[in-house]
């Protein structure tokens, strides 16, 4: 999946949405810029058949949008490295299903019996498998970095928070359920999250550049967002969320940085069912499981095992029941589409210089459908 090769398809609706995408990194009148840049990475049965970078990887000097000069701008490039943000959370889900296939994890299986002071405030109901579809009971978000001192407060205060309603009555996505799964991993293997995403996923697939903490070089990483709450100023090399940078950099919910074909490699290999680069990461019942829609009971909210499922917001004309995907709120975005055998990858650091710009939905939607007409599906 390394290479562009020439397919019979239509290239014409992928030629215009990079025209698209390119006016976007632009002001129009008053409209502000939709994103600073963007890397779009497309692959259709097996074959890479879009690769293409547009406008910045750093491009204004503080949050009220002050562009750098020139000079001082980094173009974005194919290989530049995203925080993926809440993507991060499909690498803790296989990681989840990855002891579930073990047998050191069962779905059904109450959170507390692996974390017992998760059971408190009345969660000793919530499974495993409310935590990866957000059937929990748990709340959204809450505010660890400020109103908490260290990292371990801040797990605890996680962990110790009441629900907002009784498990498996209400959906509702929740940063909380994966800095929880998070910490169920950690304590069935005693291992660290980070070393557990690398040995299960990232170095198996061999995908450089991915993980928490990234070590490359400043002029290979997106800029986020400039913080003045906390005070952070330019976030540039590290999470850009708040609360997975007050807990160390890794977190269930947020903190891994990638490329855009290192996701991709992701994509493929759960299109692959569980492999990639010569190398198994999950058993094929295992994706089977995780791409099949576990919320019967809610369904505006189809999910799977981690994976969310035919979203028109961002999957566009490519949607459809077996089609699976994530967002982050850093503007980045996977869909993975089983029935074509196809992968789109958008990434973009649409918070920079402010997450209050605007939402990069409607590139998202527009890059998919165009994927979706090249190959004649709409």
């Amino acid at each position: 999946m390394n290479g562009v090769r020439r397919m019979s398809w239509n290239p014409a609706p992928i030629e215009a949405v990079l025209d698209r995408l390119s006016a976007w990194t632009e002001p129009s009148g008053p409209r502000r810029p939709l994103f600073a840049g963007a890397v779009v990475l497309l692959v259709h049965d097996g074959a890479v058949v879009t690769r293409r970078a547009i406008g910045h990887a750093v491009r204004y000097a503080d949050g009220a949008g002050t562009e750098l000069p020139p000079a001082d701008r980094v173009p974005m490039r194919v290989d530049t490295v995203f925080d993926l943000a809440s993507v991060s959370k499909l690498f803790t889900s296989i990681v989840a299903m990855r002891l579930v296939e073990r047998g050191a994890l069962e779905l059904d299986a109450p959170v507390a019996s692996y974390v017992p002071e998760f059971g408190a405030n009345g969660k000793a109901a919530v499974t495993v498998r409310q935590l990866l579809t957000h059937t929990s009971g748990l709340r959204p978000w809450l505010p660890l970095w400020r109103e908490h001192p260290d990292p371990a407060t801040r797990t605890a205060a996680a962990l110790a928070d009441p629900p907002q309603a009784r498990p498996g009555t209400a959906y509702a996505y929740s940063d909380l359920n994966l800095i929880t799964l998070g910490a169920v991993a950690e304590r069935v293997t005693g291992s660290p999250l980070d070393e557990l995403v690398r040995d299960g996923i990232t170095a198996p697939l061999r995908l450089p550049d991915t993980g928490y903490r990234p070590d490359a070089p400043g002029h290979r990483i997106a800029a986020t967002e400039y913080q003045a709450d906390p005070p952070r100023g330019m976030v540039h090399g590290e999470v850009h969320d708040e609360n997975a940078w007050a807990l160390g950099g890794v977190a269930g919910h947020a903190g891994v940085f990638a490329t855009a074909d290192a996701l991709a490699t992701l994509g493929q290999a759960i299109l692959d069912a569980g492999t990639g680069n010569g190398a198994r990461i999950l058993e094929p019942e295992t994706v089977r499981a995780m791409l099949t829609d576990q919320n019967g009971a809610f369904p505006a909210a189809p999910h799977g095992l981690g994976f969310e499922l035919n979203r028109p917001h961002y999957m566009g004309a490519l949607r459809g029941p077996g089609v699976a995907g994530h967002t982050g709120y850093t503007g980045t975005s996977l869909v993975v589409d089983p029935g074509s055998r196809s992968v789109v990858v958008l990434l973009t650091n649409r918070v920079h210089p402010s997450r209050g710009w605007g939402s990069v939905d409607p590139a998202r939607r527009t890059v998919a459908t165009a994927l979706a007409r090249a190959i004649g599906r709409s």
